[in-house]
């Protein structure tokens, strides 16, 4: 199960907002190319997402599920990439001060990305969640530099996760 963590300078509610607009899910998820539709219901429970991955010709339709959807702390996703299979993403989001720290959890749930050793599929993993996190936070720092009128300024951010606090 691979795991990251991302100090952003925002408020919790900040982060939500973008996940809430499933048409932002390309912009802040690594190799989510489209999106072609969103469920009238996103993101609460049962809801789907319908984005593609991929770059033309090669385009694979497929979709994500919201499992939970409970702000400001938390969002759960099933997310398929058939033939690949499927992956379970957990986002946790916790204040810390006047910044938010968002931990993503990633792990295989179905098909045959089980097969691949763990070791190899984390390291695949942390790669790209950090980008994502990297993504994700750029659009939630930018809602909060609109909402509150001051430019985002960025400070020293802890390279990995073993530097951040305790969940």
């Amino acid at each position: 199960m691979s795991r990251n963590a991302k100090v952003m300078h925002c408020t919790p509610e900040d982060v939500f907002d973008v996940l809430a607009d499933g048409w932002l899910y390309p912009s802040w998820v690594v190799g989510a190319s489209r999106m072609r539709d969103v469920d009238e219901g996103w993101p609460r429970t049962g809801a789907r997402l319908h984005h593609s991955f991929g770059v033309w010709p090669m385009l694979i339709d497929d979709e994500t599920v919201a499992e939970e959807f409970a702000p400001p702390r938390a969002m759960v996703m099933a997310a398929t990439g058939w033939p690949l299979g499927e992956a379970r993403v957990t986002l946790h989001v916790k204040p810390r001060g006047s910044q938010t720290i968002v931990r993503i959890q990633e792990e295989a749930i179905a098909g045959p990305v089980r097969l691949v050793p763990r070791p190899a599929m984390d390291i695949l993993l942390r790669w790209r969640n950090a980008e994502t996190l990297r993504r994700l936070a750029f659009l939630a720092e930018g809602r909060a530099a609109r909402r509150t009128g001051e430019p985002v300024m960025p400070s020293a951010i802890p390279a990995d996760e073993s530097e951040l606090p305790a969940s």
